[in-house]
């Protein structure tokens, strides 16, 4: 059901794919997460995982927007809108990555409820793999950078290596996590984020205007 390896393979190529693509704008933002979802097993996971990923992908560029010198007032607030969306989107597919593992090891008769308890779920490892898949990419595109200058690719390629490194540890320790939990030898859970800046009955910011 899991495997880091299939996981960091798919961010990578994932990566290359959409940053191909012509357009990556606002208006695409959901439109390949939000599709009707098809298959089953394995398949369905990695396509779950995919999503996921998209999520991070949109994030980062919006960020990269919200950054842009010159963006106006009204460009900067849109930005931090869909930073908002994106974020809550992002959050709600790493939880349900943790929900359907759980699931899935429900009918195994897992986790063994007296194993010992990992406080990092596996969804909130993926979802740093990701992030790391997207630190990589864009940390070896300035690494290969023609107009950058002196010294450039040099500090990009150690930064490169120490994002490997990090990658490789935490994927690790992922299937760790996996194969000690089919072994009935730890458990995890699904931690809630709970997010409150989203829920106008929950940000004082949102609900002290509404009732001006």
């Amino acid at each position: 059901m899991l495997s880091a390896d299939a996981i960091v393979n798919l961010h990578d190529q994932r990566n290359s794919a959409w940053h191909r693509a012509a357009d990556r704008t606002a208006a695409d933002e959901f439109a390949w997460s939000d599709r009707e979802q098809t298959g089953n097993g394995h398949a369905a996971w990695l396509d779950l995982v995919a999503r996921q990923h998209r999520a991070n992908f949109d994030l980062w560029h919006i960020e990269d927007e919200a950054r842009t010198p010159g963006a106006t007032d009204a460009e900067l607030a849109g930005a931090k809108r869909r930073i908002d969306r994106t974020n809550q989107h992002r959050n709600d597919l790493a939880e349900e990555l943790d929900r359907t593992l759980l699931h899935w090891l429900a009918a195994q008769g897992l986790p063994n409820a007296d194993a010992a308890l990992h406080s990092e779920s596996p969804g909130l490892m993926i979802d740093r793999l990701s992030i790391l898949a997207l630190k990589i990419y864009h940390t070896r595109e300035e690494a290969e950078r023609q107009d950058a200058p002196v010294g450039h690719a040099e500090r990009n390629q150690d930064r490169l290596a120490v994002l490997a490194e990090q990658r490789s540890d935490l994927a690790g320790c992922l299937d760790e996590l996996w194969h000690e939990t089919l072994a009935g030898k730890r458990k995890f859970k699904l931690y809630r984020q709970l997010k409150m800046y989203n829920d106008p009955s929950l940000n004082p910011s949102i609900y002290h205007n509404l009732t001006r």
